[in-house]
């Protein structure tokens, strides 16, 4: 067998060094040896730049469909027609004088018209705020619009598709809010066309409302996904988008190195797809190519389609994308040669990536291009802009976060039992909309930004090699012994030993004496079942072949368990899922660990007290 590294395709790290200065308390502050560099005080400088440097490049596309309802040819927008269009719907948003007490919400999901208005507010210098989509057509009782709703005191609603967002804005939206249509219309409500928008002449009063624009102008509202409690509207502004994406450059300077090209679904609402992405598209010149699939069975098809035809540059997605991905590349010709030809980072955030997932995608590289690609990988969140901490070299393995960013101190503070990062820099928000008391509560007395989240050192004796998760502090807890339970790590054990048949897992037993876990499978554990394709899950989960699969992951995670808070005594596979309205999960799939177990406790106590059916046990010897 051989020895020798892997061979990765090339690609250069920004940050390899950092600097520690230790605090009072066992407290250390960690930054990048080299400082942030120059940077736009505002987006749209840069989309002025690319509209007067490259007018005719591509910034966005979008596959039409055929009259048939078949997916047909891409759509384009150039830099010099985005720009134009930004100015357009800028003076139309200038004359209803909408401002930040009357900002704009956005019901849409990704498109065309979406992203030209949210540039058009941020042109005139007017916050939006991208809503989720699924608290519209999911959602049943429309709580969390009508919160957001509340929050936002929106002086005009954008609405792609009458037929999918009708329902919700005569339920939430008051007479007095004009509501703004990309197709259809509301039967007994007055509404107006989106080209209304674009047909508006623009001024000069548009271009000297972008020049009154700086770094402290709002862009937008990002909502939290909430837990709990219902979600916190995170302040966005120029200084902190711009900021973080030099840091995104300095970090990863393969952004910089060409114009990137993004095959991109992750959604914007989301800080991943609509600050992160999007904004690295707008800040570097690059084109985003709108992806209409997801990482579910009945579009994962229009993604690899996607890909099989345009070929990007760096590649962003969630765990269960790349798994999707890298099953279909065992088999697909075309979609690994595409994808691989030109491709120099993936990326993946939102969730534990499982090994074998990761060692199916090297397989596929190493198979069409003689070399590996650098999955990329870190840390950050809504209120960091998203982008924070990143990973030194290829060598990356689950869990790795890196060293933050230049211009980001972390303050790495012990907190029950573990240590909690935290941050400072000009990429954090300034607080959260219209919530004084939340925004004072997650700024410590030095004034960085506490995430909750937790780390450990990669290397104890190189702390360049930086830092790896640890979990979420608030989703730890103790058992009745009073041992800890470290549920982040736990959690990432439980998905990689059920893979591909684990979508994520819960972890139970605060303050009992053992430890169980509620399980979400993937669609793929019908194959286990061998029961027809239409068959309930229930009935799938409960078939004896499934049953017996997990039977023995159980017995493998127990035997390599080395006590209890890291031994799995009960498992159950959910055959109901998480809910969007009760906050269990978010749009992009994540599970809230708190809200499940909240809304879900009478079944944690049917759980741990032996009277829940199915529940599976590990048949080997207590550690």
């Amino acid at each position: 067998m051989s020895t020798a590294a892997p061979k990765y395709r090339p690609m250069k790290f920004g940050v390899t060094r950092v600097s520690l200065r230790e605090g009072a308390g066992g407290v250390r502050y960690m930054r990048a040896e080299q400082g942030l560099g120059e940077h736009a005080r505002r987006m749209t400088d840069r989309l002025v730049h690319w509209a007067q440097t490259a007018p005719d490049r591509v910034f966005m596309a979008r596959r039409v469909k055929n009259p048939d309802g078949t997916p047909g040819a891409w759509r384009e927008i150039t830099y010099r027609e985005a720009l134009a269009s930004a100015r357009s719907i800028g003076q139309a948003l200038l004359d209803r004088g909408l401002d930040a007490e009357r900002p704009v919400a956005i019901l849409s999901e990704n498109d065309l018209e979406h992203a030209l208005l949210a540039l058009g507010c941020v042109y005139a210098g007017i916050p939006h705020c991208p809503v989720s989509p699924a608290y519209s057509t999911v959602s049943q009782d429309y709580d969390k619009l009508r919160h957001v709703l509340k929050t936002l005191t929106p002086g005009l609603v954008y609405a792609a598709d009458a037929n999918r967002y009708g329902k919700a804005i005569a339920a939430t939206v008051g007479s007095d809010v004009e509501v703004v249509l990309g197709s259809g219309a509301m039967p007994g409500r007055d509404t107006t066309p989106f080209a209304d928008l674009l047909a508006t002449a623009p001024t000069p009063a548009v271009d000297a409302a972008m020049e009154r624009t700086g770094p402290h102008t709002i862009t937008k509202f990002l909502f939290t996904s909430g837990s709990t409690k219902l979600p916190k509207a995170v302040v966005n502004t120029h200084g902190m988008w711009c900021a973080n994406q030099q840091q995104m450059r300095e970090s990863m300077p393969v952004l910089a190195e060409e114009p990137p090209v993004l095959v991109d679904w992750l959604p914007w609402n989301h800080t991943f797809g609509g600050n992160h992405n999007v904004g690295l598209v707008i800040y570097n010149g690059g084109t985003l190519y709108i992806d209409d699939g997801k990482p579910v069975p009945a579009l994962i098809g229009e993604t690899l389609r996607n890909l099989r035809e345009i070929a990007p540059t760096v590649y962003f997605n969630v765990p269960t994308g790349f798994e999707a991905i890298a099953n279909a590349m065992k088999t697909d010709d075309a979609l690994r040669r595409n994808l691989l030809s030109r491709v120099k980072m993936f990326f993946y955030a939102g969730a534990a990536l499982a090994q074998p997932v990761w060692d199916a995608l090297h397989e596929a590289q190493e198979r069409e291009i003689g070399e590996r690609i650098v999955m990329g990988t870190g840390l950050g969140m809504t209120e960091s802009s998203p982008f924070a901490i990143f990973i030194t070299n290829p060598n990356v393995k689950a869990g790795y976060l890196g060293v933050p960013t230049p211009g980001l101190e972390l303050k790495l503070v012990p907190a029950q039992g573990k240590t909690e990062v935290r941050y400072k820099g000009p990429n954090i928000t300034p607080g959260y909309w219209r919530n004084e008391e939340a925004t004072k509560e997650c700024f410590d007395e030095e004034g960085f930004f506490c995430t909750g989240d937790a780390v450990l050192w990669i290397d104890d004796g190189d702390v360049h090699q930086g830092l790896k998760f640890d979990g979420r502090i608030a989703e730890d807890f103790k058992l009745a012994t009073g041992t800890f339970v470290s549920v982040g790590p736990l959690r990432a054990k439980i998905i990689a030993a059920g893979a591909p048949y684990v979508q994520d897992a819960v972890i139970t037993g605060i303050n009992l004496n053992e430890v169980g876990a509620l399980v979400f499978p993937t669609p793929a554990v019908r194959k286990l079942a061998g029961l027809p394709g239409d068959a309930p899950l229930k009935d799938v989960l409960e078939s004896a072949p499934v049953q017996a699969h997990f039977q023995k992951v159980l017995d493998q995670l127990a035997a390599t368990a080395t006590g209890s808070a890291s031994r799995v005594a009960r498992l159950h596979l959910m055959h109901e899922p998480p809910s969007i309205d009760k906050g269990e999960v978010t749009d992009k799939g994540s599970i809230n660990q708190r809200a499940v177990l909240a809304h879900r406790a009478a079944l944690v106590q049917a759980l741990h007290g032996g009277t829940l059916p199915f529940t599976l046990q590990p048949q080997g010897k207590t550690p």
